[in-house]
């Protein structure tokens, strides 16, 4: 058994030789007692016309179904002239078939495998995932995701960085999301951790010498998933020595670079803007905001202080905002649209939506009789109030008003598209550094400072001084990289002198010392032998690749993904285990026990 060429590579130029091709049947096709077949690979298909006066093959053909195996011997012959197929790269040529040997005969697949199947549940899909990436699309988007992973390791490898390999078994260090924990066989009553990210391995890495290392990394976690989630997931991660922000920066744009001409042939235009996190949430309400539209949030603060709307007023002397925004056309929102952005309010905490209408030359809102001439002419003319425009306000603490006020624009930015008044072209790459982070903030629930992004990320240095008087003021030296709304990563500047890293973990952030000598003991050792300054970042490969392929769910672009639910529907994992292993393991299952 041996093929000649792959079904995607017979042209003109070959026709009058002989070819062997080894593919599934794609479609079968009888044109009054002719025989055809599209032969189908990895690589794309090929007609097959049955000589038809060949007895075996006539005979065979009634028995041949599509998704079988077959191998076709035969000769190359370009097509009659307005036969061509201008779709196929082959469609100017067929194999004239004398020989055909099925080497797997399929049964009828649950779905079809060409693009109707994505109006199949996915669940189906899922479980027949082997079927699935048998579809085109799903075959395209793996082949892209190679490419990917081919020029970032290609990129980097010019760039001086290892390629190296880290624990996939890690000590438990719980903060941040939810870890899986691995019980040991061999450590009574130990537990392993899947690693989130080799954060600490590769700052170890830096401390060991190695200057620049990456990885393709697997990461784990184990959180609530969603379109953009996954228990597991790959990211693109790095560290280097003896950087600042703008190595950091210079760095990963020319990988974006790279990535987008070697996978789709585009050109990104260099230097990305910048924009600190305040910025970014005044402006848009979100620190990974979508800029290929407008509706901008704009602040009403000082002009409702004394007004005698005391929602508005008592907000702002309370130490919170008001803040609004213009969205243009789309004053005939339906009642059904309205009731969803309220309830879309009221989840991240707002008590309602007050809204002002401009319809018909006047505008209509519950809340207009407590507004006076002025306030009225100050919303019109800051916003540029127009017949037809609808706008949206919050009131409140500042961060969960540029919370609720982003997250209304985004849905707004969707009634808008489906009524064709707007559209977010998604090949519009507006690429976005977001830095100036704060260094921590303050949680409520547990009465104490946590970090905004983790407790290694170093402070910006002319904010040192503020750490013990005024810690809500300091920025730390973090930054995200953002594309249309889509945090493709984040990292930062790290600490590497033991004594701030021990005050920051003890002191600002007030984790007991034998906790942080049990956690993070050996890393603070380490530092006392020469670290160097360092920093890094890692971007999500999965979500990287979704915006490549223009798919709306990263499951789309990973080979066996998990369902919502974190269930492997082909294989039916997550299973049970055997009395034997967890007797093994010392572990009892409570939950059959139960």
């Amino acid at each position: 058994m041996k093929r000649s060429h792959n079904c995607n590579q017979l042209r003109k130029d070959n026709a009058g030789s002989s070819a062997t091709l080894i593919g599934w049947i794609d479609s079968l096709r009888d044109h009054g007692g002719v025989f055809f077949l599209d032969l189908r690979d990895r690589e794309g298909k090929t007609q097959v016309v049955l000589d038809p006066e060949n007895q075996t093959l006539s005979e065979l053909f009634p028995k041949l179904k599509p998704e079988s195996v077959i191998e076709v011997s035969g000769e190359v012959r370009t097509r009659d002239t307005g036969t061509e197929n201008a779709n196929l790269d082959t469609g100017d040529v067929e194999l004239f078939a004398n020989g055909i040997i099925v080497h797997n005969q399929s049964k009828t697949p649950p779905f079809p495998l060409d693009d109707s199947a994505d109006k199949v549940g996915e669940d189906l899909r899922l479980t027949y995932r082997y079927l699935d990436l048998r579809r085109q699309s799903n075959l395209n988007a793996l082949k892209l995701r190679h490419q990917a992973s081919l020029a970032i390791r290609k990129y980097f490898d010019d760039k001086n960085f290892l390629e190296i390999e880290t624990p996939m078994l890690f000590k438990s260090t719980p903060e941040g999301a939810r870890e899986f924990l691995v019980p040991s066989r061999l450590n009574e009553g130990k537990f392993y951790a899947l690693p989130q990210s080799p954060q600490q391995y590769k700052q170890m890495l830096m401390v060991a010498g190695i200057e620049r290392y990456y990885q393709l990394a697997r990461c784990f976690r184990d959180e609530d998933l969603r379109a953009d989630r996954q228990p597991e997931f790959t990211q693109i991660d790095l560290e280097m020595s003896f950087i600042d922000r703008e190595d950091m920066y210079a760095l990963i744009e020319g990988l974006l670079k790279t990535v987008w001409k070697e996978t789709i042939g585009e050109e990104i235009n260099t230097p990305f803007l910048r924009m600190p996190f305040n910025e970014a949430m005044n402006r848009f309400g979100s620190d990974k905001p979508d800029m290929r539209f407008g509706l901008e949030i704009q602040d009403f603060s000082e002009d409702f202080r004394t007004s005698d709307f005391k929602v508005f007023a008592g907000a702002v002397n309370s130490g919170g905002v008001v803040k609004a925004f213009n969205a243009r056309g789309l004053a005939d929102i339906t009642q059904g649209e309205l009731k969803h952005l309220e309830e879309t309010a009221k989840s991240l905490g707002a008590k309602g939506l007050a809204f002002i209408k401009s319809e018909g030359g006047e505008w209509k809102s519950p809340i207009l009789k407590f507004l006076s001439d002025t306030e009225k002419d100050i919303l019109k003319n800051k916003l540029e109030v127009g017949n037809g425009d609808i706008v949206f306000f919050a009131a409140g603490g500042w961060e969960s008003s540029c919370n609720i006020l982003g997250r209304i624009r985004l849905e707004t930015a969707t009634l808008l598209e489906k009524r064709g008044k707007q559209k977010r072209d998604p090949t519009d790459w507006k690429f976005l550094w977001v830095i100036d982070f704060p260094l921590m903030h303050f949680d409520e629930d547990e009465g104490r400072y946590v970090a905004s992004h983790h407790p290694f990320t170093a402070p910006v240095e002319e904010d040192l001084s503020l750490i013990d008087s005024e810690p809500r003021k300091v920025r730390g030296q973090h930054y995200d990289i953002v594309l249309n709304g889509v945090e493709l990563g984040g990292g930062s500047i790290r600490i590497h002198q033991p004594d701030v890293q021990k005050k920051i973990f003890e002191e600002v952030l007030q984790i007991p010392s034998d906790v942080v000598k049990s956690r993070f003991g050996y890393m603070l050792e380490s530092f006392e032998y020469g670290a160097p300054p360092h920093g890094g970042i890692a971007l999500g490969l999965d979500r990287l690749v979704t915006i490549l392929a223009g798919k709306e769910s990263i499951r789309d672009v990973i080979a066996f993904p998990k369902t919502q639910k974190g269930q492997d529907l082909m294989t039916d994992s997550p299973g049970n285990a055997t009395e034997r292993q967890l007797r093994d393991l010392k572990v009892q299952s409570i939950a059959k026990d139960a």
